[in-house]
C-alpha cells in the first residue's frame, strides 16, 4: 500500500511540476514575438565618455543635428550649377517638411566643400528629433520620402540616386539583418540538428524531445528578454546568442535526460521509476553543469557594457530555463511515453543488448578505446596534448581591435550608401570625432581669451594629417580673429557648436577616408591625453571626445580592463562549483586546466584563421582581418568555459557514479567513457552544427564568435574529453576523488570489462 501511495505521489509531483513549466512557457512565449523591436544595436557603456558627450550635445547644446543622418545624392549636375541648386533646394525643403526632421542643411545653406564629393555628387545632413519616438523610427519614413523625391526628379535627372546612411540608419539596418541572420541560421541548423538527434537515438520520438526543449527555451528566453528590455539596455546580440545557446544548451540537457531515461528502461526499470532515475542522477549532473555555465555568464554582468551584460542576461535566461524545462516538463513527458519513446524507430545497425555486468548499452568500440587509453595513459596525454599546446600557444598573438576588414553587412542599404560616401571622400561625416571643449567661467567661448583658445585648438587639429576637415566656430567664420563674426553663422548651425551657457563649444574632426578604425581609436586617445590647457592657453580648459571612434575606444579600454577580472571570476567560480558538485580537489582542478587548454586552442585557431587569414575565404572574407573584435575573446572565454565544462561534468560525474557503485578506477574510467562518449559526441556534433550555422551570416563579429565556439567544442569533445581527460583520470587513480569523492564507496580490485 505504501509503495502504491508513493507511486501516486510521484505521478502527482511530476504532473504539477510539468503544469508549472507549461504555465511559465505560456506566460513568456507571447512576448518573444518581434523581440528585435525592443533590442538595441547601439552599445551603452556606463560612465563612458563618448556616451556623456552624445548626451550633452543632445540636451545642453540643443543642437538640431545631435542625432543626424546623411542623404547621399548622385546623378545630378555639378554642385556649382543652377540645375544642382534647383535640385538641392527641392530636396532640402522636402526633407524639412517631414515630421520629426529638425533640420536639413546642404551646400546652399553652408558653402563648405564637405557637402560635395571629390568625384562628384552631393550630400545633405538631416537632423532628427522624433520627440516621443525613437530616432530609428524615422529611417523608414525618410527612405519612403527619398523614393518619392527620386521619382519626382527622375524625369529631369534620369541617373539620380538618393541613399541614406549614418549611425542611425546603420543601426536600423543592423537590427533587420540580425533578425534575418537568426532566422536563416535556425533554418540551416534545425534539419541538421534533427538528423543528428535521430542518428543518436534511432527514434524520431526520442529525437524530437531535446529539440523541443531547445526551441521552447529559446522562445521563453526571448520573451523574458523582451520584458527586461523595458527596464534595461539590451543589445540585439541577445537574439543571436539566445538562439545559438538555446539550441545548444537546451538540446544538450534534453539529450542527457533522454539518454539516461532510455538507459534505465533498458536495465528493466518501469517507466515511472526510470523517470525518477533520470531526474535524480542526470538532474544532479545538469545542475552542476548549468552552474558552471551560469557562472561564466554571470561574470559578464560585471562589465559595464550593455552588449556584454545583455549576453550575460541572455545566457543566464537560457541556462536556467533549459534546466527548469528538463526538470519539470521533460520528466512528465518521459513518464507518459514510457517505452513508446522508441516509436518511429529505425534500426541503423544491430546492437546486442547486454546485461549491466557486460556494460548494458555501452558501445564495445568505446570500451576498446577506453582500454587503449587507460593502458598507455602517458602516451595518450603526450600525443594528444602536444598539438593542443602548440595551437594554444598561437593565442599569445591575438590582437584585439576593430578589424580593418569591411565588417558591415554589404546588403544593407545604409552600408551601400556609406560605401558611396567613402568613394566621394566624405565618410568622415559619419565617423567624426566630436570634441567638446569646456572653458572656465572667466573665459567663455565667445570671450576674447576663449575665442583665442578655441582658434588655437582648431589650428592644432587642422595641422593633423589624419583630419580631412575640422568643423568649429572659428572655421565657420573663415578663421576670423574676432568673435563678432559668429553672428554671421546661421543660428541652427551656431547652436550646434555652442552650448547654451556659452562655456563649451563643439569641434568636429572628420577623419580621412583612409584612416582605419584602430587608427581612429589611437587618435581619440591622443586627443584625450593632450594638454589642452597648454594648447589653448586657457588654464582650467578640459575636453571630452565623443562620436563612433570614441565609443570604440571606450569599448576597447573597458574590455581590456575587465578581461582579467572576468577570467579570474569564471575560473574561481567554476572551481568552487566543481568542488561542491564532485567533492574532489583533483577532479575540479583538472577540469579547470583542461578547459583552459580548450579555450587557448580555440583562440589560437581564431588567430590563424581570421586574424592571419589562413582559410578565411571559407567565411567569405578576402583576406586577414588583422585584429579580432575586443568583445570576442572575453565573450568566448565566458561561454566556452561553461560549455566545455558540460562535457567534463558528464564524463567525470559518470566515472564517479561507477566508482562509488564499486568499480575499480580503471574499470570506472572505461565504463564511464563508454556510457558517455556517445552522448558527448552527439551533443558536441549538434552544438558544432549550430555554431557553424552562425558563421555564414552577415556579421563578422558573430562569425568570429561562432567559429571560436565551434572549434572549442570540437576540440573539447574529441581530443580533450575522449583522450586527455580519461588518461589523466587513470594516472591519478584514487587521488581523483580526494578528499570526499569516494566517501562511503566500496573499494574493489581491478576487474576485466571486456574479454
Amino acid at each position: 500500500m505504501t509503495g502504491s501511495n508513493t507511486g501516486r505521489d510521484a505521478v502527482r509531483r511530476r504532473f504539477w511540476l510539468a503544469m508549472s513549466g507549461f504555465v511559465m512557457a505560456l506566460a513568456l512565449m507571447p512576448f518573444s514575438y518581434k523581440v528585435e523591436r525592443r533590442l538595441e544595436t547601439a552599445a551603452h557603456i556606463k560612465d563612458g565618455e563618448a556616451e556623456k558627450v552624445d548626451l550633452e550635445l543632445a540636451q545642453r547644446f540643443q543642437s538640431p543635428y545631435a542625432h543626424r543622418l546623411v542623404v547621399v545624392i548622385s546623378g545630378i549636375p555639378d554642385a556649382d550649377s543652377a540645375e544642382s541648386a534647383d535640385a538641392l533646394g527641392f530636396l532640402t525643403s522636402s526633407l524639412r517638411s517631414v515630421p520629426g526632421v529638425s533640420g536639413a542643411i546642404s551646400s546652399l545653406d553652408w558653402p563648405d566643400p564637405m557637402f560635395t564629393g571629390n568625384t562628384g555628387g552631393a550630400l545633405i545632413i538631416v537632423g532628427l528629433d522624433p520627440h516621443d519616438k525613437t530616432v530609428e523610427a524615422l529611417v523608414p519614413v525618410l527612405r519612403e520620402k527619398a523614393d518619392w523625391m527620386e521619382g519626382h526628379l527622375r524625369s529631369q535627372y534620369p541617373n539620380i540616386k538618393l541613399q541614406i546612411t549614418g549611425e542611425t540608419p546603420i543601426t536600423f539596418d543592423l537590427r533587420k539583418v540580425s533578425a534575418d541572420d537568426v532566422r536563416h541560421a535556425e533554418e540551416r541548423a534545425m534539419p541538421v540538428t534533427l538528423v543528428l538527434l535521430f542518428l543518436a537515438f534511432g527514434s524520431l520520438v526520442a529525437a524530437l524531445l531535446p529539440l523541443g526543449i531547445g526551441l521552447l527555451s529559446i522562445s521563453m528566453a526571448l520573451g523574458a528578454a523582451a520584458l527586461l528590455a523595458r527596464y534595461l539596455h539590451l543589445s540585439i546580440l541577445v537574439q543571436n546568442l539566445a538562439t545559438m545557446l538555446g539550441l545548444g544548451l537546451g538540446i544538450d540537457y534534453g539529450l542527457l535526460m533522454v539518454s539516461r531515461f532510455r538507459e534505465a528502461l533498458a536495465e528493466g526499470y518501469a517507466p515511472g521509476y526510470a523517470t525518477d532515475i533520470a531526474a535524480g542522477q542526470a538532474g544532479r549532473t545538469l545542475i552542476v553543469s548549468a552552474t558552471t555555465v551560469a557562472i561564466g555568464f554571470s561574470a559578464l554582468l560585471t562589465v559595464p557594457i550593455s552588449e556584454l551584460r545583455s549576453i550575460g542576461i541572455a545566457g543566464l535566461l537560457v541556462t536556467v530555463l533549459s534546466v527548469l524545462l528538463c526538470m519539470s516538463i521533460l520528466p512528465w513527458v518521459l513518464s507518459l511515453l514510457g517505452h513508446r519513446i522508441d516509436s518511429a524507430k529505425v534500426r541503423l545497425r544491430r546492437r546486442p543488448i547486454k546485461t549491466r555486468d557486460e556494460l548494458c548499452e555501452a558501445s564495445e568500440r568505446w570500451v576498446r578505446w577506453g582500454s587503449i587509453i587507460t593502458r598507455r595513459p602517458w602516451t595518450a596525454v603526450l600525443v594528444a596534448g602536444a598539438p593542443l599546446l602548440i595551437l594554444a600557444f598561437q593565442a599569445r598573438r591575438i590582437s584585439p581591435g576593430i578589424p580593418a576588414h569591411d565588417s558591415l553587412p554589404a546588403a544593407a542599404e545604409s552600408v551601400r550608401a556609406l560605401r558611396t560616401l567613402q568613394g566621394m571622400g566624405r565618410s568622415g561625416i559619419v565617423q567624426s570625432l566630436r570634441v567638446v571643449l569646456e572653458l572656465p567661467p572667466q573665459s567663455p567661448a565667445l570671450s576674447p581669451a576663449g575665442w583665442l583658445g578655441v582658434t588655437r585648438l582648431t589650428k592644432r587639429f587642422q595641422n593633423d594629417p589624419r583630419a580631412e576637415e575640422v568643423l568649429s566656430l572659428p572655421t565657420l567664420t573663415g578663421m576670423s580673429e574676432t568673435v563678432d563674426a559668429v553672428q554671421d553663422v546661421p543660428q541652427p548651425v551656431r547652436e550646434s557648436f555652442l552650448r547654451r551657457d556659452g562655456q563649451a563649444t563643439l569641434i568636429e574632426l572628420l577623419p580621412t577616408a583612409t584612416l582605419t578604425p584602430n587608427e581612429q581609436i589611437r587618435w581619440v586617445r591622443e586627443v584625450r591625453s593632450s594638454d589642452v590647457a597648454a594648447i589653448t592657453g586657457v588654464a582650467g580648459a578640459v575636453l571630452r571626445v565623443g562620436g563612433i571612434p570614441a565609443l570604440d575606444a571606450d569599448y576597447d579600454s573597458v574590455v581590456k580592463e575587465r578581461l582579467p577580472g572576468v577570467v579570474l571570476g569564471v575560473v574561481l567560480g567554476s572551481l568552487l562549483a566543481l568542488l561542491i558538485g564532485l567533492r574532489s580537489l583533483f577532479a575540479a582542478v583538472k577540469a579547470i586546466l583542461l578547459n583552459l587548454l580548450s579555450v587557448g586552442a580555440s583562440f589560437g585557431a581564431l588567430v590563424l584563421v581570421f586574424q592571419e587569414g589562413h582559410g578565411s575565404k571559407l567565411f567569405g572574407l578576402d583576406g586577414p582581418t588583422g585584429t579580432v573584435y575586443p568583445i570576442v575573446p572575453i565573450l568566448s572565454f565566458a561561454i566556452v568555459f561553461g560549455l566545455s565544462m558540460d562535457y567534463e561534468v558528464f564524463l567525470v560525474a559518470r566515472v564517479l557514479e561507477e566508482r562509488r557503485a564499486g568499480l575499480s578506477e580503471r574499470s570506472a574510467v572505461i565504463e564511464g567513457l563508454a556510457r558517455t562518449a556517445g552522448l558527448i559526441t552527439s551533443a558536441a556534433a549538434i552544438m558544432i552544427a549550430i555554431f557553424i550555422a552562425f558563421t555564414v551570416g552577415s556579421f563578422l563579429v558573430v562569425q568570429m564568435l561562432g567559429f571560436t565556439l565551434a572549434v572549442a567544442v570540437f576540440i573539447d569533445a574529441t581530443v580533450v574529453r575522449m583522450v586527455v581527460g580519461p588518461a589523466l583520470l587513470q594516472l591519478a587513480g584514487d587521488w581523483n576523488w580526494w578528499p570526499f569523492g569516494l566517501y562511503g564507496a566500496t573499494v574493489t580490485t581491478e576487474k576485466k570489462l571486456m574479454p
